[in-house]
């Protein structure tokens, strides 16, 4: 993994190369879509090697920039961050992975305080083990997810993206999940003997059920599942990114 990352972030560096990170890009008519992602490179303070999910980027942001939605990126810090779990016999991980534009993007994420939520419909917070660090604490990006929901707009979340949604209000000051069905990377699935889960500040499934939220989950896993309650869309895993994308757009259609 810690060739893995570095081989990304090296690569990220000569993608950003020659390219200015100020260059605007022409919005949506359909509506602007705010990727929240992570900074962390590591299992808390430890040395374990951890990164965001390329494919849950990737797999949505292919789905939602070919159905004509704008795609912006935010993390904590903004700038660079890191990306892992890649397969590169996947088409389309193979296809952004050697994307400069769109790698570029990655080098340049926004920080919350260049965000304005009245430009964007939706969020869509990406998983993998970085998710759980930095994100669900944020209160600024926190704010930006409040105002797009209360503004009409879609939250959503894949795997441990959920984390990030843990400690989300709404504006009567209920979490934005409670009495509403909602999914992520369950317990079943995770390893709590190892080190890494160790490091979690959290587990999402007992955070959600503590905070008034039906915690639902396939027992299988990795079969795509997912769940809608109105605007609150979750994916458990990975396999649930593009379908999760998919739901974001059939909900705005409804809503606007």
């Amino acid at each position: 993994m810690r060739n893995i990352i570095c081989l990304i972030c090296a690569a990220l560096l000569l993608y950003g190369c020659g390219r200015s990170s100020n260059t605007e890009v022409q919005k949506s008519s359909l509506g602007n879509i705010l990727f929240i992602t992570s900074n962390q490179h590591t299992y808390g303070t430890t040395n374990i090697n951890t990164a965001n999910h390329f494919a849950e980027i990737v797999w949505a942001y292919d789905v939602l920039v070919k159905a004509g939605y704008h795609v912006d990126f935010v993390s904590p810090r903004g700038g660079a961050i890191p990306i892992g779990y890649i397969k590169t016999s996947d088409s389309i991980q193979k296809k952004y992975l050697y994307d400069a534009t769109f790698m570029n993007l990655l080098k340049t994420t926004k920080k919350a305080i260049n965000i304005n939520p009245g430009d964007y419909t939706a969020v869509y917070y990406s998983g993998g083990g970085a998710a759980m660090f930095g994100v669900p604490e944020n209160i600024a990006i926190q704010e930006i997810s409040r105002k797009i929901y209360a503004n009409n707009g879609v939250v959503s979340a894949v795997c441990h993206g959920t984390a990030g949604i843990v400690n989300l209000k709404t504006d009567n000051g209920n979490y934005i999940y409670q009495g509403k069905e909602v999914n992520g990377f369950p317990d079943k699935f995770e390893n709590k003997e190892a080190a890494y889960y160790k490091e979690f500040p959290f587990s999402i499934e007992e955070a959600i059920k503590n905070n008034g939220g039906n915690f639902v989950y396939s027992k299988k896993g990795w079969d795509g599942y997912y769940t809608v309650d109105q605007r609150l869309i979750t994916g458990q895993d990975p396999t649930a990114s593009k379908i999760v994308a998919q739901k974001i757009i059939e909900t705005l259609q409804k809503t606007n």
